[in-house]
Formats: structure tokens, C-alpha cells, sequence
């Protein structure tokens, strides 16, 4: 057996960690106007926060090809794994966990592990990383490993602060009366996942409160563990994130933080200027 461990491109993982631990990624994509680019590899997240300030019209957003997953397997089988941990954002709001389950039935000889992450960003990340680091370790079955991650569940948690409702209620990835109580008032709305959904968690005045709203939630649910992995995610706006981690580091002296951002994808739901932290409590070596 050789396993290969797979995640999509929203995971946003730093180029060093997929280096060391030889991860593969599928691209979502971003439509602008009818052309559509494969996020980081043909739309860099910098000029993506640009061309959306000078855009009328919401891009959108799509699962990858699913040709490109499948030649992305063909690959794999050509080097000689015959086993893929695909760990993806969540199928709450993407439909890319259900393209790993279909094209796991179209290549054979190789098989494909669909893990939904129920979650996205640096936080899906985390999984990926606990799996390579798995199999890096010399864990040769797949049912133990996809017990692990399934495990981490119980303790990795993220919370998200946007500026604008209105991404996401145009997105389909919060309903309109949701978004019309976060516009009307006026306030920072505080944002989890939940059975696989983006909702909202709480609502309050000022991004400096709702930052402070969120340290007191994760203090609360990871009081007692030993091991903390901590990241902070901005969309274009690293000022505020550098600020926020050593705010962090602070509150937070034995964990490991690490920086991350909002790429293409998640930012065209999120929109400029939100903010996010993700945790888990499972030993996780971020390290590069």
C-alpha cells in the first residue's frame, strides 16, 4: 500500500508544507464575466482582491474539472500509490467532496478516500497535514487514519468575521433574511460552521469586540488541552491578522500560530477585509 494525500486548493496551504510532505491539490475555480481561472495557479489571490474592487458583478465560483480530478488520479496511479485521502472543504458548500466519491467509481486501480472536512481554509488544512504527517510516520492503514481525523473534529473548530453579509447572500452561502438582520443593524457578524453549513454564531458592534468575542470562545473550548494550534486567516489585510497572532501569541503562550489568508474561492464568499481563527487540539507538527 501507498498513500497518497490529496486536499483542493482552498485548503491555502503554504508551498512549503505541500514541498515537505508531498500533498497533492485540485484547483476550484473563479469565474469572472464568463472566464474562468483556476485559483492560484491562474489567479493570484492579490490580483483577485484588486479585479474584485473594479468588478460590478460577483464572480462565482466552481468545483474543479472533474477531468482534472481524474487525470490527477490517473497520475498518482502511474507512481504507484494505490491509495488517496482527498480531504476537502465542506460539502456544505461545495459540491468537490462529491466530485472525489465520483471520481474514485471512474479510475480504477487506485482508491480514493473522500474526507469531508466539514470546513475550509487553513483549518481544512490542518487535516491534510495531520494525514501526510500520519503516513509519514509509517501509518499504513487507512481506516486509522481517517480515524484520526474524524477524531480531531471533536476539538478543531474556526470562527469568521466579515465586513459585508452580502458576498455570501449573493453566493447562496447564507440566506437572505441572515443577511438582511447582519446589514440592517449594522454589526460584525460572527460566523462558524455548523452540520457542514457556514451560520452565524453571534453578532456584535465592533470588529475589536467581535475579535474579543471570538478569543473568549476558543479559551473556553480548548481550556485543559495540551497541545494548541492556532491560525489566524485574513482576506488582504495582513496588517490586521500580524496584529491579531501576537495578540494571540500572547493570550496563548504554549500554542503554535501560524498565518494564513482567504484565497480566490473563500474570498469571493467572505469578501475583503474579513478575518477568521482556527484551532485544533490534536497534535500537529506546523513546522516547515
Amino acid at each position: 500500500m501507498k498513500i497518497a494525500v490529496l486536499t483542493d486548493s482552498t485548503a491555502y496551504l503554504d508551498q512549503a508544507y505541500l514541498d515537505k510532505y508531498q500533498i497533492k491539490t485540485v484547483a476550484l475555480n473563479v469565474i469572472f464575466n464568463d472566464e474562468t481561472y483556476k485559483e492560484l495557479s491562474e489567479l493570484k489571490t492579490d490580483d483577485f482582491y484588486k479585479r474584485m474592487r473594479n468588478e460590478t458583478q460577483l464572480p462565482t465560483t466552481s468545483q474543479p474539472a472533474m477531468g482534472e480530478y481524474v487525470e490527477l488520479l490517473e497520475s498518482l496511479k502511474e507512481d504507484g500509490y494505490t491509495d488517496v485521502i482527498a480531504v476537502h472543504l465542506s460539502s456544505g458548500i461545495s459540491g468537490t467532496f462529491q466530485s472525489a466519491v465520483t471520481a474514485n467509481a471512474m479510475v480504477d486501480g487506485i482508491q480514493v478516500h473522500p474526507f469531508d472536512s466539514e470546513i475550509s481554509c487553513a483549518v481544512q488544512g490542518f487535516y491534510a497535514l495531520k494525514a501526510a504527517q500520519l503516513v509519514e510516520q509509517g501509518m499504513t492503514v487507512v481506516d486509522n487514519i481517517l480515524e484520526q481525523l474524524e477524531s480531531m473534529k471533536e476539538t478543531t473548530n474556526a470562527y469568521f468575521i466579515v465586513d459585508d453579509l452580502n458576498n455570501l447572500k449573493k453566493g447562496g452561502r447564507l440566506n437572505s433574511a441572515q443577511a438582511l438582520v447582519g446589514t440592517m443593524l449594522q454589526v460584525k457578524p460572527l460566523l462558524h460552521f455548523e452540520d457542514t453549513k457556514i451560520v452565524p454564531y453571534d453578532k456584535v458592534r465592533t470588529k475589536k469586540r467581535a475579535i474579543k468575542r471570538i478569543e473568549e470562545q476558543i479559551a473556553t473550548e480548548v481550556e485543559g488541552y495540551k497541545n494548541l494550534s492556532i491560525v489566524i486567516i485574513h482576506a488582504n489585510d495582513k496588517e490586521s491578522a500580524v496584529s491579531w497572532k501576537a495578540q494571540i501569541e500572547e493570550k496563548f503562550p504554549e500554542a503554535n500560530v501560524i498565518l494564513s489568508y482567504f484565497g480566490p474561492v473563500i474570498g469571493t464568499h467572505l469578501g475583503e477585509g474579513a478575518l477568521g481563527l482556527g484551532f485544533t487540539t490534536t497534535e500537529l507538527d506546523l513546522s516547515i
